[in-house]
């Protein structure tokens, strides 16, 4: 195979600042290896119809076929992290409603997204078929040679920038919309949101201490990462939301607390010894339940009508944490409609409820600083070293050991001498 173009590379890498296993397998895999290459993109496809199912599966330089109405940025990141070599959508990548940041995530990473393609793709194409994007048109490569199997909208900087702007006149009806959406929810979990009535008992300690709040949001990796120092000093509850157990787990820490509906949470992190709070319908349902029983965990349910995100923010405040630190959640109109759901009111109200206690760990890290500087802890080692000095220098034993100080520091100096030179 012919190695890429250093243009190529380094285009791709600048783009999104792939990790270098991804972007190697990826150049050396995706048919715009080349920049004097064959047009577009022949490789193996998967398909799903719920975006952050596929990228579990989803290898790098594999083609992707969603059906994501205005894909958000999440699942935008989650493809590109994946190294996807092309995305097909079955339906609009940005639909006018709002101005949703997905396609233009994935242009920026150099992948080319086809859309609107229509939903008979999912009945003429296979899971594991050879397929090949070029241009709007998606061909199946069989022995005998390539058949059309959609036709779309190829999206390029310009139609995205276009779509972008005229999505953003649609904001003062999604507004609208997000106010009757808030109004009605106000009218529903009033008792929840007022008076903390629905919610249940847990055995975690969240009283007088702090709560991590981590969602598998916006960069969080980045603010996990961030966090450490606060981490290891305040040593907070952590909780996880769904897939942010795994998270937490990636990044060497064992939550505390998983809260949700258990749909993209692993077995392993269900089974870590968390306590379960499993995120249940108004009604009394929760699919997600049954999960966990089949693991052999118990838990405790949470019937409420808001983001699972909402009912561990709330759960925290009640149990009385004083404080609540929260990674990857959403923290503004966009964000909200890019999360797709109505209940997304329940964001605004929650926060609206735990504002005093909240911090984006965005602040966190630009506000917290270790209390102990670098150069108090110097001081502290100094002061430590001049009084041992000090005292076996006063003490009898100090004739002894002062003599034996000195033969070991020669030999060190001598070492040192012997090594420079």
């Amino acid at each position: 195979m012919n190695e890429p173009s250093p243009m190529t590379e380094r285009r791709v890498r600048l783009a999104h600042r792939l990790p270098r296993h991804v972007l190697k397998r990826r150049v050396l895999t995706l048919g715009l290896a080349r920049d004097d290459g064959p047009p577009g993109v022949s490789a193996t496809v998967r398909l799903d119809r719920r975006t952050k199912d596929l990228t579990k599966r989803l290898q790098p330089g594999e083609i992707a076929v969603i059906d994501h109405v205005d894909l958000d940025r999440v699942s935008a990141e989650a493809l590109v992290a994946c190294g996807v070599g092309a995305v097909v959508n079955v339906a609009p990548s940005i639909s006018g409603r709002y101005p949703n940041l997905g396609p233009q995530i994935l242009l920026d990473a150099d992948i080319p997204l086809v859309d609107d393609v229509g939903p008979e793709i999912f009945t003429r194409l296979q899971e594991g078929d050879q397929v090949s994007v070029r241009g709007r048109v998606v061909h199946k490569v069989t022995h005998k040679g390539e058949d059309v199997v959609a036709k779309g909208t190829e999206q390029t900087p310009e139609s995205v920038l276009a779509a972008l702007t005229d999505a953003k006149s649609g904001l003062a009806t999604q507004l609208e919309a997000f106010v009757a959406n808030t109004m009605e929810y106000i009218k529903r979990e009033r008792d929840l949101l007022i008076d903390g009535v629905g919610v249940p008992e847990v055995t975690t300690k969240l009283a007088g201490r702090h709560a991590l709040i981590v969602v598998r949001g916006y960069h969080y990796r980045e603010d996990i990462a961030t966090l450490r120092p606060y981490i290891r000093e305040y040593r907070p509850v952590l909780i996880g939301v769904d897939g942010g157990a795994d998270a937490l787990m990636e990044a060497g820490y064992r939550p505390d607390m998983i809260v949700g509906d258990m749909d993209s949470v692993s077995d392993d992190a269900l089974t870590c010894g968390a306590e379960i709070v499993v995120h249940a319908y108004r009604d009394g349902r929760a699919p997600g339940l049954k999960r966990v029983h089949d693991l052999g965990q118990e838990a405790v349910t949470f019937p409420a009508t808001a983001t699972s995100e909402d009912i561990a923010m709330l759960l925290a405040d009640d149990k009385g944490a004083t404080l609540i630190v929260a990674v990857g959640t959403h923290a503004n109109m966009v964000e909200f409609l890019d999360k797709g759901r109505a209940g997304m009111a329940s964001t605004f109200l929650t926060r609206l409820r735990v504002g005093s206690k909240l911090v984006d760990a965005k602040g966190v890290s630009r506000l917290y600083r270790s209390r102990i500087s670098t150069w108090s802890l110097l001081f502290l080692v100094l002061g430590a070293v001049v009084a041992i000095v000090t005292a076996v220098a006063m003490s009898p034993a100090g004739d002894v050991i002062s003599p034996l100080l000195a033969d070991r520091w020669h030999a060190f100096v001598f070492w040192l001498t012997g090594l420079f030179t």
